[in-house]
């Protein structure tokens, strides 16, 4: 208590962790008030993702970036497949695809690329691991292939039965491909996955028990709060004048990522790119390649039917642009602040286009 106490003294940025029970009594005491829960969960959010980032940083200087970025990844994917599994269960397909899309296309693009240009802001040029970032933008070109195909399939010849025993199939193979990149980077090869040289941290790590347990129970914290967020987004964004589309790709996307963001930002301004990076592409992968694929095995259990792994085809090329832009910009193993910038922009121009050319429902 006493450590927690004197954490929140050092960040003011933890006060706003009273906005936590705000927004829960707010769900039963303003049920009907959607665009003020929508504003109070998102307040909410801002210091559990703190919270997130400080623990994770704590257990990775323990593990090595390698393990802390996989941890980071996976306590910060429970806010996109919460908020997914909510939509799915109501049905919302163009949501949750959208959520999918809008996830790995901001881990990849707007993360990377604000990891670069924070980290580059403070120092004149950083190196990392390029090979841990050129197979994790394998792994998302491998799940980008498998996301193109039924889509492929559907319009060709009006093959739109075959859609779903083949989006069936695939979930299958993601999620194998998904543990065998698990057993190569962390166990058969994980030599080749060592950091880069670093700065050393400012801060003194928590131990490992306060450090486990914040992470546990940030991670409830989040989850709840994010039960809130689900049930209160449609209406609040239908108030502010976006679509479910542009929703579920740009805002369900940077709310639910934002522990990992505030991570993998810290660690670039403390020159650790190594677990930026590791981050940013290792979520969109998890995303690609376990989380989607997870969807529509529950979908057949929550859903009113099955989903495939069917997406609109702006949606597909904004991905495998994305999967590209990372693999062209981390290839080198060195960054500056530029490089952000591009990534950045590419990232804006996604944006700005959904918002103007919402897909059809």
């Amino acid at each position: 208590m006493d450590r927690a106490l004197n954490e929140m003294r050092t960040s003011p940025l933890l006060w706003l962790l009273v906005f936590v029970p705000v927004v829960l009594a707010g769900e039963r005491l303003w049920p009907d008030r959607h665009t003020l829960l929508f504003l109070l969960s998102v307040l909410a959010i801002v210091p559990l993702a703190a919270l997130l980032s400080r623990a994770t940083e704590s257990v990775a200087e323990r593990t090595g970036d390698a393990v802390g970025g996989l941890l980071n990844a996976t306590l910060g994917n429970l806010t996109e497949l919460v908020i997914a599994l909510a939509a799915l269960q109501a049905g919302q397909y163009l949501l949750v695809k959208a959520s999918i899309a809008g996830a790995i296309v901001t881990n990849t693009l707007f993360m990377l690329g604000g990891s670069f240009l924070i980290g580059g802001l403070k120092y004149h040029e950083q190196e990392f691991n390029r090979i841990t970032a050129r197979v994790q933008s394998g792994l998302l070109f491998l799940a980008t292939v498998a996301l193109l195909v039924p889509s492929f399939v559907a319009q060709m010849d009006g093959r739109q039965a075959v859609t779903q025993p083949l989006s069936l199939g695939l979930a299958g193979l993601l999620i194998l491909g998904y543990g065998l990149s698990l057993v190569f980077s962390l166990k058969t090869h994980k030599e080749i996955f060592a950091s880069a040289s670093h700065a050393e941290a400012d801060e003194e790590p928590w131990p490992i028990k306060f450090a486990l347990f914040t992470l546990a129970l940030v991670t409830v914290l989040v989850a709840l709060v994010s039960e809130v967020f689900v049930s209160s987004v449609q209406i609040a964004a239908g108030t502010l004048g976006m679509s479910p589309a542009f929703v579920g790709f740009v805002v369900v996307a940077i709310v639910g990522a934002a522990a990992e963001m505030t991570t993998a930002f810290s660690a670039a301004a403390k020159d650790r790119l190594d677990l930026s990076v590791g981050i940013a592409l290792g979520s969109a992968a998890q995303i690609a390649l376990f989380v989607a694929p997870l969807l529509v095995l529950l979908s057949y259990v929550i859903g009113p039917e099955p989903m495939s792994l069917q997406f609109w085809p702006g949606a597909i090329v904004m991905m495998l642009i994305a999967t590209m832009a990372a693999a062209l910009m981390t290839n080198g193993g060195r960054s500056a602040w530029f490089v952000g910038v591009m990534i950045l922009m590419v990232y804006a121009i996604f944006a700005l286009t959904l918002f103007l050319l919402p897909p059809a429902p």
